[in-house]
């Protein structure tokens, strides 16, 4: 019974997710074992929650659910009494939260509108999930899990760090109240570290170069200006394009048509050469 639906405050933009398959895959996938710790954000009302304490206690995990409305978090913990539940944002909470975790999963059925931020946050964290199950806006899912010729910045930021997969579209009706558009579930299995923090900076400033209009060819976008303070990027297109031939491109090539690998090399490549001189 969604007791809570008609008062939960509209500006947290959260739709309670009242279809038990796809409550029941989302806890399949997660594959809780003995000892985990699962992090939940925005458990609501509990469909999601009931099924996974069910299944923590089953097989003896621990479960700590990250709740922004109060009265919502109230609830939970008087229903709920095994589940550790925090009362606060989680984009405020999750790094300091997880700093001394290890093994531990994050779920979480998110309002819409923190998915970009809630990814650049996990991104960042030092010790990163195992993996990470969400239920999310439909377009920004395939947006996550794109592959050439549709890669994109999001897909770039992400896929450095873990490799997304749509394992589900839910509709509207899947939701109460039902929200404007379709879902997806995206499962992200964290990828073994690739680059090192420094490495991994210029890997962020070189895609938001290369992907700033999608629709110009790679050598057009990488001999634009890098940023507002500075007047001039790279010596020269000849320069550019010798980093290009580097990795078997022509420079006509489009953003979208690059695959992570190449991303990655180009990357390394570009960030060697002496900026602005």
């Amino acid at each position: 019974m969604l007791i809570y639906a008609s008062i939960m405050p509209r500006y947290l933009g959260q739709h309670f997710l009242i279809n038990k398959s796809a409550t029941q895959k989302i806890v399949g996938v997660l594959n809780l074992q003995k000892g985990d710790t699962l992090i939940e954000i925005g458990p609501g009302e509990g469909a999601l929650t009931i099924s996974l304490a069910e299944k923590c206690a089953e097989v003896g995990c621990k479960i700590i659910a990250i709740e922004k409305d109060a009265r919502l978090a109230e609830q939970m913990s008087n229903r709920q009494s095994q589940i550790e539940v925090i009362k606060g944002d989680a984009l405020k909470l999750i790094s300091s939260i997880t700093q001394k975790l290890s093994g531990w999963s994050l779920v979480g059925n998110i309002p819409y509108y923190i998915t970009g931020k809630l990814l650049r946050i996990l991104g960042e964290l030092e010790q990163k999930p195992k993996l990470i199950v969400l239920t999310i806006q439909k377009e920004v899912a395939e947006r996550l899990a794109a592959k050439p010729p549709k890669m994109n910045l999001l897909a770039a930021a992400t896929q450095i760090w873990c490799k997304p997969q749509i394992l589900a579209y839910l509709k509207p009706k899947d939701f109460n109240p039902p929200p404007e558009v379709d879902s997806a579930i995206i499962k992200l299995e964290i990828e073994p570290k690739i680059q090192e923090n420094s490495e991994l900076l210029a890997y962020y400033r070189f895609i938001k170069i290369l992907f700033k209009q999608p629709r110009k060819t790679v050598l057009n976008n990488l001999s634009t200006p890098l940023d507002k303070f500075r007047a001039r990027s790279l010596n020269s297109k000849t320069e550019i394009l010798e980093i290009l031939k580097r990795v078997g491109l022509t420079g006509q090539e489009r953003p979208q048509n690059l695959d992570l690998k190449t991303l990655i090399e180009l990357s390394k490549s570009y960030s060697l050469l002496k900026l602005g001189s």
